[in-house]
């Protein structure tokens, strides 16, 4: 098993995303990269923590390969956009990967560079060694679930599914 911590906007949109892929055997939205001891989602929404809404993937290599993992990351969000995704603005939803080790980090600029090829400006993702992980508050795991019907979820995370399913069917649960 192997385990990313990647941060796309709102933690709920790539928690969703990701539940969905064969391989994928856990997903947990959390903060991380920030300063503040034990935020919450109130003072991590407020900007001032330092921490971004993430995720904390753990996926099969031998079911999914960690490559599809980061292109499916760099594919359902926008990594152009500096501390921001499109009406959620703050450090909190920065485009982030936060890595564990050497190999970890080159695996992300990797990643990086193979998406630059399909965005017309610079990514801006930013890559930092990982730090201490909050879990989000249970009312976050796996929010698309639970909650499919609001207005985030059928306006934000409806359209990053479609997409993909449209470039990621082939590893999509059955």
């Amino acid at each position: 098993m192997k385990t990313y911590v990647l941060a796309g906007g709102c933690f709920w949109c790539l928690d969703a995303v990701y539940r969905r892929l064969r391989g994928v055997t856990d997903v947990e939205s959390g903060y991380t990269g920030g300063g503040y001891p034990d935020p919450d989602y109130y003072t991590v929404c407020n900007g001032t923590t330092g921490h971004a809404e993430a995720v904390k993937v753990t996926f099969d290599e031998t079911e999914i390969p960690a490559e599809v993992i980061l292109d499916v990351f760099f594919a359902t969000h926008d990594p152009t956009t500096l501390n921001r995704q499109g009406y959620d603005v703050g450090t909190q939803y920065r485009s982030a990967m936060f890595y564990t080790d050497e190999e970890q980090r080159q695996e992300f600029v990797d990643g990086i560079e193979r998406a630059q090829a399909l965005w017309h400006a610079p990514i801006v993702t930013e890559v930092s060694r990982a730090s201490t992980w909050y879990s989000a508050e249970d009312v976050h795991q796996d929010f698309y679930s639970r909650q499919p019907g609001s207005g985030y979820c059928q306006v934000i995370i409806n359209p990053k599914l479609a997409k993909a399913r449209k470039y990621y069917s082939q590893w999509l649960a059955a």
